[in-house]
C-alpha cells in the first residue's frame, strides 16, 4: 500500500508559502489527508522539488496518529507558560479539534482580528495550513486553516526562546523600542531577529539561544513593538518577492547598497544577511545614527 499519496502543489504569495495537499496511510491508524509546507518561514523551511518525497518521508512518521496524545500533553505544557493568551488559546483549541481545515468565518471563534491570532500561534512555532476554498456552511469561497501537529518550530526547527530568554534579551537591550528610540514599558516590547526569517534557510537557525553571549544578542537583536515587528515583516516580504528594498520613516536612504537588492547575493542563507546590511529595517538603530552622521556633512 502506498503510504503517501501526494494531490497539488500550492502556494500562498502574500505569506511567501508553499504547500503541497497529501494524504498519508497508516496501516494501524485511519488515513489522514493535510497539507504540508514546503515553504514556511516562520520554520525557516524551504524544502527543493528534489528533496519533496524524503521530506513528506518523515513528516509521514511525525505526525503519525497515534502520536497525537504525546503531542497534545506537550502543548498543554506549552499553553501553561501562556497564562496571558486567552484570545489566541480558543484559536488553537478549534484547530486541534480534528485537524482539519477550519473556515475563518463559521469554525474559528468570533475575533475582529483573527489574522492576527492565527500570527501569534506562528510565531509560538505553530505549522499552521492557509487555503481559500468553498465553505457548505458559509455558501462561499473563505479563507481555511489547518494546524499541522508538527514539533513547534517545525522540522526544520525555527529559532524559539523560552520566557527567560526573552526576559535576558529585552533586559540587556535595555527595553528599548528601536523604532521609536525611547525606553518603552517591557510588555510592549519584543526580540526581533535583526536579519528576517523569510532569508533564513536550513543552517541559519542555531539550535540553542541559551548560550548566546551578550555580544550575540546585541549584533542579532533589536526590540519592536508587536505593530512595529508585523510591519517589518511585510516590508522584508516584500523585498524578498521584488526585489526592491523597504524603507522606513518614509525615507530614502541606505547606508550600505542601494534601494535594489544586490543581484550578485544569494536570495537565502547567512551570506544573503549582507544584502540586508544598510536597510533601516535591518538595524534601525545603525540606520539612524548614519542617517545623522549624513546630515553633519
Amino acid at each position: 500500500m502506498t503510504s503517501i499519496i501526494k494531490r497539488e502543489l500550492r502556494s500562498h504569495s502574500k505569506a511567501s508559502e508553499r504547500y503541497i495537499d497529501v494524504e498519508f496511510c497508516y496501516p494501524n491508524a485511519q488515513n489522514y489527508a493535510t497539507s504540508i509546507p514546503l515553504k514556511y518561514r516562520r520554520t525557516g523551511t524551504d524544502i527543493p522539488d528534489d528533496g519533496i518525497d524524503t521530506y513528506l518521508a518523515k513528516v509521514h512518521q511525525d505526525v503519525h496518529p497515534m502520536k497525537r496524545t504525546k503531542w497534545e500533553e506537550e502543548q498543554k505544557s506549552f499553553w501553561k507558560t501562556k497564562p496571558n493568551a486567552l484570545v489566541t488559546k480558543p484559536f488553537f483549541d478549534a484547530l486541534v479539534k480534528n485537524y482539519e481545515w477550519c473556515c475563518v468565518s463559521c469554525a474559528l471563534p468570533k475575533n475582529s482580528n483573527p489574522a492576527r491570532r492565527i500570527q501569534d500561534l506562528k510565531e509560538f512555532g505553530y505549522t499552521l495550513a492557509t487555503v481559500n476554498r468553498y465553505c457548505s456552511t458559509c455558501k462561499k469561497p473563505t479563507t481555511h486553516y489547518m494546524l499541522v501537529p508538527l514539533a513547534r518550530g517545525g522540522i526544520m526547527g525555527y529559532e524559539t526562546w523560552t520566557l527567560a530568554m526573552r526576559t535576558r534579551i529585552i533586559k540587556l537591550l535595555g527595553s528599548f523600542d528601536a523604532y521609536e528610540a525611547k525606553k518603552a514599558p517591557k510588555e510592549e516590547l519584543l526580540p526581533d531577529h535583526k536579519f528576517p526569517e523569510i532569508r533564513w534557510d536550513k543552517n541559519t537557525k542555531r539550535d540553542s539561544l541559551e548560550s548566546l553571549s551578550d555580544d550575540d544578542i546585541t549584533r542579532d537583536f533589536q526590540l519592536l513593538s508587536n505593530q512595529r515587528n508585523q510591519q517589518k515583516r511585510e516590508v522584508c516580504r516584500n523585498c524578498y518577492q521584488t526585489g526592491e528594498r523597504g524603507t522606513i520613516y518614509g525615507i530614502t536612504f541606505f547606508y550600505n547598497g542601494g534601494i535594489l537588492w544586490d543581484a550578485k547575493l544569494p536570495q537565502n542563507g547567512k551570506d544573503a544577511e549582507h544584502g540586508c546590511k544598510g536597510c533601516g529595517w535591518y538595524d534601525i538603530k545603525a540606520w539612524r545614527n548614519a542617517l545623522l552622521e549624513r546630515l553633519k556633512t
